[in-house]
């Protein structure tokens, strides 16, 4: 594509240079900069790519995009200006693959918790209404049952350009829903810039973030962004800032909720180990649900689910039968039943409001001990670890801290913030800081009808420690000691 073709949709300055050439493809990182590569020098939060300028050209970049000023530029490299390399390069990426997201309806969630497993709950359901769904989100982006093969450098959200490759992956597959999480810091950092998305929902919100966003107000802020894009807003009108959310909306809002009153309501909900059972209320009609992931937060999940593909013309009685279908999501409440008696529940939790409904859910149906693993992640928020400590300690019968990521910090240090708090409340713990041994001294201790959470990694399938990337998967560690002890 030509690259005044390219920029066609945004203000730009050029440089020097000429504009009539052909581009091959785009690029912010210069280690995959190739012959014919149009070059953004994006401003990261730890690199910023005027620094590669050299590298990129020496690599086969034609042309760069700036928004600083840069001495001693290439005399044979066209080279553009923009005022905002952010919000450039959604728009530049959306060209450059056809804008491919306008043949398909978006899905975006939001929220604190709960993301990952609305959008696969969402994408379950139009999947079983053989809708063709494409997902994007923390554990994986896909077609179908594909997994696409994309360059992942964003935990949950992907960059503006990733974004767009994966999109028009999915065009060229006629997919025609995406379902896709929509983190706070790509809201922010103008990420998903340029989407129109047929439905936004909202989650929840509590503390988290705050290393990235400084403030839960700037948090907050953040998350609203995504009910500025979108024609439908999905809100859980049980959260403390849903009706703040709601006053920022420009577009058709429907609300879901079990303790206020709602535009979809659940009662009646019976949690039990193997799932929770529910009657929604929609337009003075009634339909009941067996869902087969227990957990009062999973009532609002599917809650959620049901209003958004209500808004992509499924009927209640197709959105119910898909929820039925659904059995759970790997790293989310992921439930792991011992031939000793006891079971052990892997999860994602790592926000004190995450910590908290898993373990209420726990008490709900415990019969025995309730034995909490877990730790909290190092160069984060480091006022939610006494905040986690404290409530692992009130919800459980005995807490073992250990590591969970521990990046650059000591881990010691890390786990002494939570012992600040797991110390108010009298529970009985111990500090095992290898997270491995962690997971074997709660095997090898848990009695019959014991319950073990193993909460923070979830899905995760690493540890990240000091600047290495270590293979570590808490599921895998269970499946291996439980399959020894069988032999």
């Amino acid at each position: 594509m030509k690259l005044n073709k390219i920029l066609e949709n945004i203000e730009y300055e050029v440089v020097q240079g000429n504009m009539d050439i052909d581009i091959k493809d785009i690029s912010y990182d210069c280690r995959r900069v190739k012959c014919g590569t149009l070059f953004v020098c994006i401003l990261g939060l730890k690199m910023d790519g005027h620094d590669y300028i050299m590298d990129a050209v020496s690599n086969g970049a034609l042309a760069v995009v700036i928004q600083n000023d840069v001495s001693n530029l290439p005399k044979n490299t066209t080279v553009i200006r923009v005022s905002d390399i952010r919000t450039s390069l959604p728009i530049i990426s959306s060209t450059f693959y056809e804008d491919p997201s306008r043949s398909m309806d978006l899905i975006g969630i939001t929220g604190t918790n709960g993301k990952t497993s609305v959008a696969f709950i969402i994408s379950s359901i139009l999947e079983s209404a053989q809708r063709k769904t494409g997902l994007i989100g923390t554990i994986e982006n896909r077609i179908g049952n594909k997994v696409l093969d994309v360059i992942r450098t964003t935990p949950t959200t992907p960059e503006s350009l990733e974004l767009q490759l994966l999109l028009k992956k999915m065009k060229d597959e006629n997919v025609s829903d995406v379902v896709m999480e929509v983190s706070s810091m790509a809201l922010e950092l103008h990420r998903v810039e340029g989407l129109d998305f047929e439905v936004g929902v909202f989650t929840n919100l509590s503390q988290d973030h705050l290393d990235d966003h400084k403030t839960f107000e700037n948090y907050k802020n953040a998350k609203m962004k995504l009910f500025k894009m979108c024609k439908n807003a999905i809100i859980n009108i049980d959260d403390s800032t849903a009706n703040e959310i709601i006053k920022n909306c420009n577009c058709n809002v429907i609300t879901y909720g079990i303790e206020n009153k709602a535009d979809i309501i659940a009662k009646d909900i019976k949690i039990s180990s193997n799932g929770v059972t529910f009657t929604i209320n929609f337009k003075e009609n009634e339909y009941i649900v067996n869902l087969k992931i227990p957990g009062k937060f999973s009532v609002y999940n599917a809650l959620s689910a049901v209003a958004a593909c209500h808004c992509l013309g499924l009927s209640i009685e197709q959105i119910v039968e898909g929820l039925e279908q659904i059995h759970g999501v790997k790293g989310r409440f992921q439930t792991i039943q011992a031939e000793l008696g006891y079971s052990v529940i892997i999860d994602y939790a790592h926000t004190p409001n995450a910590i908290e409904n898993v373990l209420n859910t726990i008490i709900e149906f415990k019969k025995s001990k309730v034995i909490t693993v877990f730790g909290c992640g190092g160069n984060r928020d480091n006022t939610k670890r006494p905040i986690m400590g404290e409530i692992a300690g009130k919800l459980s019968d005995f807490c073992i801290i250990t590591s969970d990521n521990p990046r650059n910090e000591e881990p010691a240090q890390i786990i002494k913030d939570v012992e600040d708090g797991i110390k108010k409340t009298g529970c009985s713990y111990t500090v095992v800081e290898d997270r491995k041994e962690a997971i074997l001294f709660a095997l090898e201790n848990a009695q019959n009808k014991d319950v073990i959470l193993i909460a923070g990694k979830g899905h995760e399938n690493y540890q990240i420690i000091k600047d290495k990337v270590i293979p570590f998967d808490d599921a895998q560690i269970v499946s291996q000691y439980l399959e020894q002890i069988r032999m």
